[in-house]
C-alpha cells in the first residue's frame, strides 16, 4: 500500500501566473495559506500556524483543481491528489484505513497539500446519510484526521473541492477544519478572451476577435470555452475533408460553435440561488449572493 500511496504525489509546476483572473481569490489564498507556509516564524509570533483546511466550491469546470495545484506549488509543498477511488472501499473499515494512511503520507512528506476532489462524497452531511453507518464512520474518520492536522502538524494543508457545498457535513466547515470556504466563479471577460487565445494558439485561424467571443460567452466556464473551441475545430475539419482545402477558424465559425454549446454554470446557479436565499445563516455563501446580485 505504501508504494501505491507514493503515486498520489503529483509532479506540479503550475503557479498563480498560470491562473487567469480570480485576483481576489488568489489574494485570499495567499493570506490564508501561502504566506503562513513561507513565513512560519512570523505567524507563530501572532499565534497562527501554517496549515489547516480550505474548501473551494462553485460551478463545475471553473478550475478548482488548477487553483489547488497552483497553491501547492506556490507553497513549495508536495501535492497529493486524492480521488474517490483512492479512498472508498467495499470492505468495512477499509475506507477509513486508506484515508488515515493518506494523511500519514502527507505528514511524512510535509510541507504538503492534500487535494480532495468531490469532497462531499467523503464528507457527506451525516444528517442526510440516515442509517448508512459506513458513510457516518468515514465522516468521523475525516474529522479526526483534520483535527490531527490542526493540532499535530502545521505544515499540512487540506484543500477540498465541491460543486455542492450544501451537502458537505457542517462539522467539516467549522474553524480548525475547513477554516475558509471560498467561491470559485466563472471567468470574467478578459479571462474568457485569454482562454480562447490559449486554446486557439497554433491552430489555423484568421483574424479572431477575442473580445467578441468573450462577450458572447458570459455564463461559460473555462471547460465550456474549451468545448466551444473543440466544436469549432471539429466543424473546420469536416469542411476541410469535404473540400480538400484547409478551413481557417474565424470569429464567425467560433460564434456558430458557441451556439452549439450550452453553458454548464446556469443550472448550478439556479440551484445555488435557493441555498443562498434559504440556507445561508452561516454566511458561507455570501460570495455567491454578491455574484448573483451583479449578474441580475
Amino acid at each position: 500500500m505504501s508504494e501505491s500511496l507514493e503515486n498520489l504525489i503529483e509532479d506540479n509546476n503550475i503557479t498563480f501566473d498560470d491562473v487567469g483572473g480570480l485576483e481576489d481569490l488568489k489574494e485570499e489564498i495567499r493570506l490564508s495559506i501561502i504566506y503562513p507556509f513561507k513565513n512560519p516564524d512570523l505567524y507563530i509570533q501572532y499565534g497562527k500556524k501554517a496549515g489547516g483546511g480550505l474548501l473551494l466550491y462553485g460551478p463545475p469546470g471553473c478550475g478548482k483543481t488548477y487553483i489547488a495545484k497552483a497553491t501547492a506549488n506556490e507553497c513549495e509543498a508536495s501535492f497529493i491528489n486524492i480521488s474517490l477511488v483512492d479512498v472508498l472501499d467495499m470492505y468495512v473499515g477499509e475506507s477509513e484505513r486508506k484515508l488515515h494512511e493518506i494523511f500519514n503520507l502527507a505528514r511524512r512528506k510535509s510541507p504538503s497539500v492534500i487535494f480532495i476532489d468531490e469532497v462531499d462524497a467523503l464528507g457527506n452531511d451525516r444528517m442526510k446519510t440516515g442509517t448508512n453507518v459506513t458513510a457516518r464512520t468515514l465522516v468521523n474518520q475525516f474529522l479526526t484526521e483534520l483535527d490531527g492536522v490542526a493540532s499535530n502538524n502545521n505544515q499540512i494543508m487540506v484543500i477540498g473541492s465541491t460543486n455542492v457545498p450544501w451537502f458537505v457535513d457542517t462539522a467539516l466547515k467549522r474553524p480548525g477544519r475547513f477554516d475558509k470556504t471560498l467561491f470559485v466563479p466563472p471567468p470574467e471577460l478578459q479571462t474568457r478572451a485569454d482562454i480562447f487565445k490559449l486554446n486557439l494558439a497554433g491552430k489555423p485561424v484568421s483574424q479572431i476577435d477575442y473580445n467578441k467571443l468573450a462577450n458572447n460567452t458570459k455564463e461559460f466556464s473555462p471547460a465550456d470555452i474549451v468545448a466551444v473551441c473543440r466544436v469549432a475545430i471539429d466543424n473546420a475539419i469536416r469542411k476541410a475533408i469535404k473540400t480538400g482545402e484547409k478551413d481557417l477558424l474565424t470569429t464567425e465559425s467560433l460564434l456558430d460553435a458557441i451556439k452549439e454549446v450550452k453553458p454548464s454554470t446556469i443550472e448550478w446557479f439556479e440551484t445555488a440561488k435557493n441555498y443562498v436565499k434559504y440556507s445561508n445563516q452561516s454566511g458561507h455563501y455570501d460570495d455567491v449572493m454578491r455574484y448573483l446580485n451583479k449578474r441580475l
